[in-house]
């Protein structure tokens, strides 16, 4: 096919997107309604935009259609206003994909059963894309993933249009890229901008946290700067997609890397007698030279779990060795094993025995206060306890029934959390220290506490009740 046959569609050269970008004039596309992808869409629509969500997932786009919420820190109300006030709209039909100025694609990067990269999602997306694609097109990857995969997977696919959009490189100055016109073969254009969304995050919102842009030529990366100049207070432009990519898990292996490192550090404390919680806190009086990272019972999310091993994967090709990262996954990877195995000990010290006690586990969540279990090391450690020959039920206020994921599947409910329900249990595990737990009554009606979070610190009574972990 010739490219012309492809190129259905409003024909919309590079100026004139870049000044429909400016006044808000434009239409935006954003690809999947998650986490990331849902307050995205919002923050647009609240400066202006026209702004279309597009899922895979019927009962997400019904939800928004009835403007219903089904992100617990995102109200109902906000999808209603977005709907009424602004012009926010949700679709299934990828068809429409061919009316948007601008696509934004936020879609699950996950690992698959060989902790590799799955970028099923993403190809499929970009697929979709391809399907309708047109000149005058912006189009912005948002999904965390390893350096190279906006150039290398989402740019030949939509190449296979016809259509161009050849990597160039560009000089940043003073946040701005210079660009002189015409801009030659440059059909449609490519960035990559990492999502920065902190579910429950009460402090910074979607848009104030600073936007990092990384195109494949600088028309890219300008135009995605004018976009995302219209709904974020700042933005940082990097000089490619790679530097853009590498960012954001520079960002995450940051954090996974010292929770490693305190997580370690927890158990040596623990075998020496020293509270580590305490230990932390002194440290962290030191007002330069120290940031406080704080022990779990594993890593949970969307990103500090994954990431690593996004990357890990692409240095093979490299062949060059990551063993400072591998070091710390695997340290956080244990930290399930680790739980149960303090677990056990507890009730051996009680003359009891793991098998066929009865856990219950408070909380669900990767963290407090929000209703997103992926990657959550509750479920892991669940899934040991009940391979050890426990009997395992769970409570989460945010979670009155466990869904099936990727990798579990327990058919579970949450229980009623009263006095009598935790006095029948052998021992209640503290996984996610919710701000609605009263951790005072539980340590009271328990008979054994085993506490992943230090949130008992402030129970006074019944302290031998309570084991740190």
């Amino acid at each position: 096919m010739s490219r012309k046959k492809l190129a259905k569609g409003p024909q919309v050269t590079i100026s004139e997107l870049m000044t429909r970008l400016t006044n808000r004039t434009g239409h935006v596309g954003v690809v999947g309604m998650g986490y990331v992808g849902l307050p995205l869409g919002l923050a647009f629509a609240r400066t202006g935009f026209k702004v279309m969500g597009f899922d895979i997932d019927p009962v997400k786009i019904e939800k928004l259609q009835r403007r219903e919420s089904y992100i617990r820190h995102i109200p109902a109300t906000a999808i209603a206003e977005a709907v009424e006030k602004w012009d926010f709209r949700a679709t299934g039909d990828f068809g429409k994909l061919r009316g948007m100025d601008a696509i934004l694609v936020c879609v699950p990067t996950p690992l698959d059963e060989h902790r590799e990269p799955d970028l099923s999602f993403v190809r499929n997306t970009a697929e979709s894309i391809l399907a309708t694609l047109r000149p005058g097109q912006l189009v912005v990857l948002e999904s965390t993933t390893y350096p190279g995969t906006t150039e290398e997977v989402v740019l030949p696919i939509l190449e296979k249009s016809g259509l161009r959009c050849p990597i160039q490189p560009y000089e940043v100055h003073q946040g701005a890229v210079r660009l002189e016109e015409p801009f030659g073969d440059i059909d449609f254009l490519l960035a990559f901008s990492p999502e920065r969304e902190d579910p429950g995050n009460k402090q910074f919102k979607t848009h104030q946290v600073p936007k990092v842009i990384g195109g494949v030529n600088g028309p890219s990366a300008a135009a995605a700067r004018t976009l995302y100049r219209q709904a974020f207070e700042h933005t940082v432009t990097v000089t490619s997609t790679k530097a853009a990519e590498m960012t954001k898990l520079l960002e995450n292996i940051y954090r996974c890397v010292n929770i490693a490192l305190v997580n370690e550090l927890k158990r040596l404390c623990m075998r020496m007698g020293i509270d580590i919680w305490e230990v932390i806190e002194a440290a962290k009086t030191k007002p330069f030279g120290f940031t406080a990272f704080y022990p779990g019972p594993g890593l949970g999310g969307h990103c500090i779990p994954i990431d690593p091993f996004y990357l890990t994967w692409k240095a093979r090709e490299y062949e060059f060795p990551t063993r400072f990262i591998e070091l710390a996954g695997e340290i956080n990877t244990a930290m399930p094993e680790h739980v149960v195995a303090s677990l056990a000990e507890a009730l051996n010290r009680r003359k009891q025995c793991l098998q066929d006690a009865k856990i219950l586990v408070l909380g669900v969540a990767y963290k407090k206060d929000i209703d997103d279990l992926r990657e959550s090391p509750s479920l892991r450690i669940m899934q040991l306890l009940e391979a050890q020959g426990a009997k395992v039920d769970y409570h989460d206020p945010y979670f009155p029934s466990l869904p099936k994921t990727r990798h579990y599947n327990f058919g579970l409910s949450s229980v009623e959390l009263t006095p009598k329900t935790l006095a029948r249990y052998s021992a209640v595990v503290i996984a996610t220290d919710h701000s609605s737990y009263d951790f005072a009554a539980i340590v009271r009606h328990a008979r054994l506490v085993i506490d992943t979070r230090n949130a008992t610190r402030d129970v006074g009574l019944h302290r031998d009740k309570i084991v740190p972990c």
